[in-house]
């Protein structure tokens, strides 16, 4: 029978090879991209709302008419899609393909910069909401104020105050739309902030940035992302009542609210007017919330292996 000192036999330690085992190529975003690709739909919509972005850049380029030197001539007034004006004419005989694509362009511009603004400033407002204390009462006292009173009424005093151009709507949509970004962040924040690990960090005297962008920011990704994905459909939904109504962008500043808001006399008998707008409208929305709620499971870390 052999003895114990023949079955086993010490191993001298090697820091290369315990860096080697206890290495893992684990990466955050790596594993995000894995997991929305997995998703063929969310992909095959992404593609989709891509396309449609580069689309209204190029498509004013290949169209007859240029909407900068866009030619009245009421004689060509309500004229049908045909060969040579591919989304017919309007009441005052212009293009409507150029000023179709031309005004996507501008909405999805307002949208994007509006959606970002909110995005900074509700995920930094956010945190500090939700992790100091002493500012709670006072941001909560604020939220309430602001989000009781319908938006209509703020956008409406606006636009009679200072006037209507693409960055008074822009401004005017950020300063009101953060609370419900930070609002969010608040709340997940408040969940986070006080996990043995988080206390531990603080107790070593880890600076608080680094507590909120390290420890707490992750698990804030996919609400942030959600957050993102409902925002640009409602910015340009808002963006299109506003405009629809007579509050938004200036008649000089085309958009599809304004498209939208000028077909309301005439689309029973020129539905086209309607038609081609509202189906840019729609497959912003709807492309971009269906990603948006994709890439939201997929930045979720316990969705992670």
């Amino acid at each position: 029978m052999k003895k114990t000192e023949d079955l086993f036999r010490f191993l001298e330690y090697s820091a290369e090879n315990a860096e080697k085992i206890g290495y893992s190529d684990y990466s955050y975003w790596k594993s995000v991209w894995q997991n929305f690709l997995k998703k063929k739909s969310a992909v095959f919509m992404s593609i989709v709302f891509i396309a449609l972005v580069i689309f209204t850049y190029i498509a004013p380029v290949i169209g007859k008419y240029d909407y900068q030197n866009l030619r009245i001539d009421a004689s060509l007034s309500f004229i049908s899609p045909n060969s040579e004006y591919w989304f017919g004419t309007d009441n005052l005989g212009c293009d409507y393909w150029c000023q179709v694509w031309y005004a996507a362009q501008v909405s999805i511009k307002l949208s994007l910069i509006v959606v970002l603004g909110e995005c900074a400033l509700g995920v930094a407002l956010g945190c500090v909401w939700g992790y100091v204390r002493k500012l709670d009462r006072f941001f909560t006292e604020l939220y309430n104020i602001i989000n009781n009173i319908p938006t209509l009424i703020y956008m409406s005093i606006i636009s009679m105050l200072v006037g209507q151009s693409f960055m008074t709507m822009a401004l005017s949509m950020i300063s009101i739309g953060w609370l419900k970004m930070a609002r969010n962040v608040r709340n997940l924040v408040m969940v986070y902030r006080d996990r043995e690990y988080n206390l531990a960090s603080r107790c070593l005297g880890t600076p608080i940035w680094r507590v909120l962008t390290k420890n707490i920011l992750p698990y804030l990704v996919s609400v942030i992302i959600l957050r993102l994905a409902i925002s640009i459909p409602q910015t340009i939904g808002l963006e299109s009542t506003l405009s629809y109504l007579g509050l938004g962008l200036g008649v000089d500043t085309p958009s599809l609210g304004v498209l939208l808001r000028n077909s309301r006399a005439s689309f029973l008998q020129y539905p086209y007017l309607l038609i081609f707008p509202a189906a840019i409208v729609s497959t912003i929305t709807v492309t971009f919330y269906l990603v948006g709620n994709a890439f939201s499971d997929a930045a979720d870390p316990r969705n992670h292996v």
